[in-house]
């Protein structure tokens, strides 16, 4: 595998220019819990969309939802791998709770869900031009950074981004993202200055688009390397979705992944990747995943992942997120313990921008791939920060880490 976004780690963290940008007023909000109907169990990363709106976000790892709006919001539509997809009224005046039911669907005895896996993957490869989109789009995404020391957060970077996206039938050269605003809280202590960073940082979403790049697993090279397996289907938006599960069939010189990848049984449209590097070779894990580091630190991989989902609007597949995981250890050669560390980042697109506003980035504005937005930004505690934007809302736990730096400074 080709890598695509990697990490600089044990580096100080440093500060810079906090970039600003205007936008609309969001006046009117929902917000809401969204749990299992079975058993009540919060509910992470569903898509929460406004109908007849391009506004999105998705759940946080608690269940709990903002979604933000110009116009008074009507309804609100839920969709989870798995689940049943669900639209309901909106309501403004209290916290929502939403019940998903498990997706359920039964097959006619006489059809049988067969094929062979990789002729279905190139059957899907070759039908990306008609199954996304064949003009230029601008969107505006949220886009979060945290890095922990075993339990405890040493980091949070927070962004409002503008992506831009060329046509599905021309190069990605052009695809470019821009950081519109951004926040950075940071540990005081000395003993967490050393710290981990994600290289690249908001251009993931153009980056990592893999049904648009095709740098990793959707060509006929990587898939070479691959044994597949197709599974038993499941539902996602109540449509029936193939699922091909990945794992290494050769050894290479670099670290393969494992995976799964489900596709629209309909449309053949790719609908969720999910990948995970394999760290068996702790030689090749480390190649894939690290930049630098400093000499006396010792770095152990332990797991490197990544989730894509896409959402079909208006006949057309687009990417709506992003999460990326990286878990390691790191010492110095002359300590007896080592340390864990954790970085997360996702993003999600909360609005899809059209008519004369498309408009592409220009490349001096552009936040480049060998960025890191640590060091493209700086500190800063106003409440209302993201008063005029939706973003993912933190978890309980995130909140009390925010509260906590913000009293350390």
């Amino acid at each position: 595998m080709k890598t695509i976004i990697r990490l600089i780690a044990c580096l100080c963290l440093l500060a810079g220019p906090l970039a600003y940008a205007q936008t609309d007023t969001l006046r009117y909000s929902v917000r809401g819990t969204v749990v299992d109907a079975a058993g009540g169990k919060p509910l992470a990363y569903v898509s929460v969309t406004l109908p007849g709106t391009n506004y999105a976000t998705v759940t946080n790892q608690d269940g709990v939802f903002v979604i933000k709006s110009d116009t008074v919001p009507r309804f609100v539509s839920f969709s989870l791998l798995g689940y049943k997809s669900q639209t309901v009224p909106a309501d403004r005046d209290q916290t929502m709770r939403i019940s998903l039911n498990r997706g359920q669907f039964t097959l006619d005895p006489a059809q049988v869900v067969s094929g062979d896996p990789l002729n279905l993957l190139l059957d899907a490869i070759y039908k990306i031009p008609k199954n996304c989109p064949d003009e230029a789009e601008l969107f505006e995404c949220f886009y979060r950074e945290t890095a922990q020391k075993r339990q405890r957060f040493i980091y949070i970077s927070e962004a409002v981004t503008r992506m831009y996206k060329t046509p599905f039938r021309t190069n990605f050269g052009r695809d470019r993202a821009a950081v519109e605003k951004s926040r950075l809280l940071t540990s005081p202590r000395k003993s967490d200055t050393l710290a981990v960073k994600v290289q690249g940082g908001p251009t993931q979403a153009v980056d990592l688009d893999l049904v648009k790049t095709r740098m990793v697993i959707l060509n006929q090279e990587d898939l070479e390397n691959y044994n597949l397996e197709l599974l038993d289907p499941v539902m996602l938006d109540d449509r029936r979705q193939f699922v091909i599960r990945l794992t290494p069939a050769v050894t290479k010189d670099y670290a393969l992944n494992n995976g799964m990848i489900y596709l629209d049984q309909e449309t053949l449209s790719f609908t969720r990747i999910e990948l995970s590097l394999d760290v068996s070779d702790p030689g090749k894990a480390t190649q894939a995943m690290l930049v630098s580091k400093p000499m006396d630190i010792r770095f152990r991989p332990k797991e490197m992942s990544i989730l894509l989902n896409y959402k079909r609007e208006d006949g057309k597949s687009r990417l709506s997120y992003v999460r990326t995981v990286f878990r390691f250890n790191c010492d110095a050669r002359k300590r007896l313990f080592n340390t864990e560390y954790t970085a997360i980042a996702e993003m999600v697109v909360t609005n899809r921008i059209t008519g004369e506003a498309v408009e592409p980035i220009d490349r001096k504005e552009a936040f480049r791939s060998d960025y890191i937005l640590a060091d493209k930004t700086q500190a800063y505690f106003d409440p209302d920060f993201w008063k005029d934007y939706n973003i993912i809302e933190p978890t309980e736990s995130l909140e009390n880490a925010i509260d906590h730096l913000r009293k350390q400074q």
